[in-house]
């Protein structure tokens, strides 16, 4: 096929996706374990954490003995999440190990904003600009731009277009108002509901507004649509993703259960390969992870490659 990437970066986000949303405590030891494994895949990023209350997200109550623990491979950026300031200053803490680069958070839906992290659009932006000073003051870059529900809200409904062309437009001033330059933008489909369609309209539409921003798309895969909708943005340009191994993961705040995790990275990889895009990422062994993935949680996760295999076996024996 012509007009596609000759090469896909993808932003590995099993662990901290999947360790926030399971109700029943996983051992620090296993969490150090699986982000070991992952390290040795070829993935050249991975966030490992979310600095982030015990009290809401309890299943990482452990994010600094879990840094601690991890064996820090050359090559690898590790990265952690966090919502405010204290969040980051227990980020701060381990930069020996994590790779600690800021971002202008903007949400797209004020229900869903108000559930996340209990605040409002006028708030949110007031908190940015204090964190753009914290960030400015601790020497820390502020790399990109993220807008959560970009696609659509279980709280608020479909979201405009208009709407996320605004949120990233709010962004951009903020930064200006801090001589920031931020290069990225992050699309998140927080609660899954973007289609095809709706990948082509709306990034085509950052695109036109926003040329200078490198476009990141954050697919969660719980109406089965994280594929296609990957497979949308590769026809876009989009060179990016947020993936998680075996599909793990999903937003505790996002109002549904069932397979909320993000785009299987084995699923996405196998995508690539067959298109003939590069990822540098060794598919075998990142399936194998898969199979680690369901051991230490305790139940099939929702990956399709790592049940049904590649296809390099089936073309060998025909």
């Amino acid at each position: 096929m012509t007009g596609l990437p000759k090469h896909v970066h993808i932003n590995e986000e099993g662990p901290r996706e999947g360790f926030q949303i399971e109700k029943a405590p996983i051992p620090t030891a296993h969490k150090i374990e699986l982000i070991d494994a992952l390290s040795e895949t070829g993935v050249s990023h991975i966030q490992v954490a979310s600095f982030v209350s015990p009290k809401h997200v309890p299943g990482w109550a452990d994010a600094d003995a879990v840094v601690d623990g991890f064996r820090k491979r050359d090559g690898v950026a590790y990265t952690a999440l966090w919502l405010n300031a204290k969040g980051f200053e227990r980020a701060l803490a381990h930069r020996d190990k994590l790779t600690v680069a800021g971002s202008i958070r903007i949400c797209a839906s004020e229900p869903f904003l108000m559930r996340n992290q209990r605040t409002d659009f006028a708030t949110n932006i007031a908190s940015e600009h204090a964190q753009m000073e914290v960030y400015k003051a601790a020497g820390v870059p502020v790399t990109g731009i993220g807008v959560m529900a970009a696609f659509g809200c279980n709280f608020q409904g479909d979201i405009p277009t208009a709407r996320v062309i605004e949120a990233i437009g709010q962004a951009l001033e903020i930064a200006a108002a801090h001589d920031l330059d931020p290069k990225e933008v992050r699309l998140a489909d927080t609660m899954a509901w973007a289609t095809p369609m709706h990948i082509r309209r709306t990034v085509g539409a950052v695109q036109e507004a926003y040329p200078q921003l490198d476009i990141i798309l954050h697919l969660h895969d719980t109406r089965g649509m994280a594929v296609a909708n990957a497979f949308a943005g590769l026809e876009m340009g989009v060179t990016n993703y947020d993936t998680a191994v075996a599909g793990l993961g999903g937003c505790p705040f996002a109002g549904h259960a069932g397979a909320a995790g993000n785009i299987c990275t084995e699923d996405l990889v196998f995508l690539c390969e067959e298109l003939g895009i590069e990822t540098g990422i060794d598919l075998d062994r990142l399936i194998e992870i898969g199979h680690l993935a369901e051991r230490i949680f305790g139940r099939q996760l929702p990956g399709s490659v790592m049940h049904g295999g590649t296809l390099r076996r089936f073309r060998k024996a025909a």
